[in-house]
């Protein structure tokens, strides 16, 4: 394909931009080239600035479960926006998708909405300090929950080492407040625990680690962070700004059976819109003002174009029995996948979970971020590049995940699966 105009675009960005993107890895950084600009999208597809069409899987890093432009989505924005775009007062439709996010999080008994992941969670841990009265939160390599500074940190030498920074810009003795562990490791947990649990505020983890490629939790894994939290008197807090509604209506609480004291939500819940939600636990929450003495706020959160697209999203969500009504075509495009990369010797590990997918170049099983790091990235991007070419669209790094929509059709897979077919037998 000829990218002449996203190629025009991409240099005149530069001149404003840093690095011509508002998101790094819009840059193609993991993969080399030059990005596409998108014109517009609509169902699957999204079409760039050339005229090129694309079956998309990035969906906008996983908000449109719906699929680009969904009628009703568009519609009911349109008419929110010409009655006002925003006011810095309460309406009544916080309310409503406050209810529609507890129907299906019970855990979330009060929940309050922000306006992205990053400040769910940069929310969440300030709450989760203001309520114990400890400094120290937990986390685990690879699980990225935005990027406030005390989450850019990555592991020292040792599994249970204090965090470093991770980012220029962030001091240290603010990092030292964050330990990291490995994912899937539960001897770790227990050994830090034992050693510093009394100094724990919060365990913040992505049930389902979607940020260093799709990761599962082990079977107890989840189960011991929950006891490890509660004998410590810590708080767990579940990111699923990326789970949520994904892999699972209920989300990776539900499905696995598992109730934190707080969870972060984001991407589908806003439809398409900048949206986040932090809450839980009704005690916890009440110490957020103008109640308690943990100060949050957002002059647009709760802006009503929002929470127009997040309340006609959830409904539309519950009528399609989503996430669970993909779980078959994703099974068949992940496992289609594997077929064809197997039949042209590619090493190659997949795995899925609801509406979410994502796959390894490397053999045998993932566990950690120790593992994922291990995956062939010049191989991907050759993949990438291919899949490009013949209109599919992959996200432009190893380690991020896919999406299914529910514009996403049974011809679309299989047009996905011959290409894949032959992207395979180039590498």
């Amino acid at each position: 394909m000829n990218r002449p105009k996203s190629e025009e675009l991409f240099a005149l960005a530069q001149n404003r931009i840093p690095g011509g993107v508002d998101s790094p890895v819009r840059a193609f950084r993991g993969v080399g080239g030059t990005p596409f600009f998108v014109e517009k999208g609509e169902g699957d597809r999204i079409w760039d600035a050339d005229g090129n069409a694309y079956i998309d899987y990035v969906l906008s890093w996983g908000p449109l479960i719906l699929g680009h432009a969904h009628p009703r989505v568009v519609r009911a924005i349109q008419e929110a926006a010409a009655r006002g775009t925003s006011f810095g007062a309460p309406t009544a439709l916080e309310t409503e998708l406050a209810e529609l996010v507890n129907a299906a999080y019970p855990s979330m008994e009060l929940l309050r909405f922000v306006n992205s992941g990053t400040e769910a969670t940069m929310s969440a841990i300030r709450l989760a300090r203001g309520f114990t009265g400890r400094d120290v939160i937990v986390k685990f390599e690879g699980c990225y929950h935005g990027h406030a500074d005390g989450l850019l940190v990555k592991a020292g030498s040792g599994g249970a080492t204090l965090g470093v920074p991770d980012s220029g810009g962030v001091p240290g003795d603010y990092a030292r407040n964050t330990a990291t562990l490995p994912f899937n490791d539960i001897e770790a947990v227990r050994d830090f625990f034992a050693m510093r649990g009394a100094d724990v505020a919060a365990l913040i983890i992505e049930p389902v680690a979607g940020n260093m490629g799709l990761i599962l939790p082990e079977a107890g894994f989840l189960e011991v962070l929950r006891e490890e939290t509660e004998k410590a008197g810590a708080l767990l807090i579940f990111d699923e700004v990326m789970t949520g509604f994904r892999v699972a209506r209920g989300g990776a609480q539900a499905l696995f059976g598992i109730t934190p004291d707080l969870t972060t939500l984001g991407k589908v819940i806003g439809g398409g819109m900048p949206v986040g939600a932090y809450g839980g636990r009704r005690d916890v929450m009440e110490c957020v003002a103008p109640l308690g003495s943990v100060y949050q706020a957002g002059t647009l959160s709760g802006n009503p174009l929002a929470m127009t697209a997040g309340v006609e999203t959830l409904k539309i969500i519950e009528e399609l029995g989503l996430p669970e009504a993909l779980d078959e075509k994703v099974k068949a495009l992940s496992e289609g996948m594997a077929d064809a990369a197997r039949e042209a010797g590619v090493p190659l590990t997949g795995a899925c979970c609801g509406s979410m997918f994502g796959a390894f170049f490397q053999e045998g099983p993932v566990r950690d971020f120790t593992g994922a790091m291990r995956s062939d990235t010049e191989r991907y991007a050759k993949f990438f590049h291919s899949m490009l070419k013949r209109g599919v669209a992959f996200a432009p790094s190893q380690f991020e995940v896919g999406f299914m929509s529910s514009a996403h059709t049974d011809e679309s897979v299989e047009a996905t699966l011959a290409a894949a077919r032959e992207a395979f037998a180039e590498l």
